[in-house]
Formats: structure tokens, C-alpha cells, sequence
């Protein structure tokens, strides 16, 4: 059985292409939310394996949806998606306690090396 994921992306075609990838390989993907508060409320009620965290989110940014999913979970596991130029934010999240990070475009191999860093086989 493959993990059971929660994609977070404030672009809905975003959210469908990383949900398409990894349904593709055989992920569950339990839910997509586009906005850091409901990832950190939706992570609570769902308590997936792994959270794709986008890091431009409104309202929260995901560097902060990383620090409460991990208050909630030290031992969750977020793979950070950012875009080029975001270096700054990605090392924030990573100091934050997320496992990893894949630049955006995602690419499905790209991505799939990361999910094999990020969770246990």
C-alpha cells in the first residue's frame, strides 16, 4: 500500500498535476487544500503519511503550515514544492523541519526521487 498524501497548492492546476503524478504511481492522495490554515487543519483531521507543501500559499505561508504541522507531528513528513528563486523560503522550511524539496514545473522522476528520500520503503 502507498502512502496516503495531502497535496497543498494555491493553483488548482497545480494541486491536480502533482495529485495525476502520484496517483499515477499508485499514492493515495487524500485530500488538496490551496491555503496554508486549512493544510494544518485538514493534516490534523486527515493525518496523511506525507504533505506536499507549496511555499506562496494566502493567509498562512507554508514555511508557518510546516512549523504547525510539525507542533501537531514532529514526525511528519512535508516535501516542500517551490518555484526557481525561492531559495530563501526553501531553506526556512527546511530549518522548519520539512524533509525535502522539488522545483516547480514538477517533473514525475524528479518528484519521485524526493518521495523516496522523504518515505520509509
Amino acid at each position: 500500500m502507498k502512502a496516503r498524501v495531502l497535496i497543498v497548492d494555491d493553483a488548482p492546476c497545480q494541486r491536480e498535476h502533482i495529485a495525476r503524478l502520484l496517483e499515477a504511481d499508485g499514492f493515495d492522495v487524500v485530500g488538496t487544500v490551496g491555503d496554508g490554515h486549512e493544510a494544518v487543519k485538514v493534516f490534523h483531521e486527515l493525518e496523511p503519511d506525507l504533505v506536499t507543501m507549496d511555499l506562496m500559499l494566502p493567509s498562512c505561508c507554508g514555511v508557518e503550515a510546516v512549523r504547525q504541522i510539525r507542533v501537531l507531528d514532529p514526525k511528519a513528513r512535508v516535501l516542500v514544492t517551490s518555484a526557481r528563486g525561492q531559495e530563501a523560503l526553501v531553506m526556512e522550511a527546511l530549518q522548519a523541519g520539512a524533509r525535502d524539496f522539488v522545483v516547480k514545473p514538477l517533473e514525475r522522476e524528479r518528484l519521485m526521487h524526493a518521495l523516496k528520500k522523504v518515505l520509509p520503503l
